[in-house]
């Protein structure tokens, strides 16, 4: 008969064994979860990034040069910035060679208050005014025309506008960055329409935002914000009704490096297809989706060099498929092209 200590040791042995046995699935199941998390919140690839093509622009006051560029847009064949700290709008071609500009800091009629987003439609281009509480309305040789909004939280006023859109029979959407809303305004005198998310209130709830900093509309009156410090995309109908959010887990205000997540949004725009860019302000690149939110490529990277972003604020998309994006912190524009 065995000695009792020998029988001690023996189960002792035992229940390590099971003990190890037990870590080990343990192990492996966190890893399956892990992975299957992986594959949940973070999606591969589905198109090849985009080709860097060339940048333009430093920091200064003179033609070319910018001081925080915020906003850009595309019309034809020239792009629009919005050079926020020196107050004016600069226009280039295609390939960035400049054209002129329109616009001085102020607060009167054809000066601009740190000018933020832009949008243009039929021959005009609305800019969203943060400092002067309004959305201004230029032709595009920089003649002044109307302006939309006056300073406050009630119907149709704003409190640092961000970001601006333009539906087809003209009404235009606000993105009413300390209001916590995106106000729909008439098209003729700015009248109030209607509202999403709670002014003042900030949530992380569907139809709230955290900060709204842009909005695009797609053909089909898709409305996307830009839900800024929320880190995600909201999407809704033409009817108004809450559609899609996304960006990181559940779209709940997690941010982070990966694909598909954010870490504070700051731009959106639709291209001729249909698909959403999002410039991803602190993680320096511009991701690309479907207009449901799938996730195709990202394309950027930090730095000065070429390609790399010191914080990228805006995008938009040319007709042909050229990308322009705004490199906020290198005081630049960047061009980008599909990888063939």
């Amino acid at each position: 008969m065995p000695a009792s200590g020998s029988t001690s040791h023996r189960r002792s042995g035992i229940t390590l064994s099971r003990a190890f046995g037990l870590s080990r699935y343990v192990a492996v199941a966190a890893a399956a979860l892990v992975a299957g998390a992986w594959l949940a919140f973070v999606p591969s690839p589905r198109e090849a990034p985009y080709r860097f093509v060339a940048a333009w622009g430093e920091q200064g006051s003179g033609p070319g040069e910018f001081h925080d560029p915020i906003g850009i847009a595309v019309a034809g064949s020239e792009v629009y910035v919005s050079d926020s700290r020196n107050g004016r709008i600069q226009v280039f071609d295609l390939e960035g060679r400049f054209k002129r500009h329109f616009g001085t800091p102020g607060t009167g009629v054809g000066e601009l208050g740190r000018p933020m987003n832009l949008a243009i439609h039929r021959g005009e281009i609305y800019v969203a005014e943060y400092f002067n509480d309004r959305v201004q309305v230029f032709a595009l040789d920089g003649t002044p025309k109307r302006a939309i909004g006056r300073t406050g939280g009630g119907p149709g006023e704003l409190n640092a506008p961000a970001g601006v859109a333009v539906a087809a029979n003209g009404d235009v959407f606000v993105a009413d960055f300390h209001n916590q809303r995106v106000q729909r305004l008439k098209a003729d005198d700015g009248g109030f329409v209607r509202l999403w998310g709670t002014t003042g209130r900030i949530g992380v709830r569907a139809g709230e935002f955290n900060y709204p900093t842009d909005v695009a509309l797609a053909r089909d009156g898709t409305l996307y914000v830009a839900d800024g410090y929320n880190d995600r995309i909201q999407a809704f109908g033409p009817d108004g009704a809450f559609r899609v959010k996304w960006g990181g887990p559940f779209a709940i205000n997690i941010f982070g490096p990966f694909n598909g997540w954010f870490a504070t949004v700051t731009g959106v725009a639709i291209d001729e297809s249909g698909n959403v860019f999002v410039a991803d302000f602190y993680n320096h690149r511009i991701q690309k989706f479907t207009a449901d939110g799938v996730f195709l490529t990202s394309f950027g990277g930090q730095g000065q060099g070429p390609g790399e972003f010191n914080y990228a604020i805006a995008v938009a998309s040319a007709d042909d498929g050229t990308v322009f994006a705004v490199d906020y912190g290198n005081h630049r524009i960047q061009k980008w092209r599909p990888a063939r």
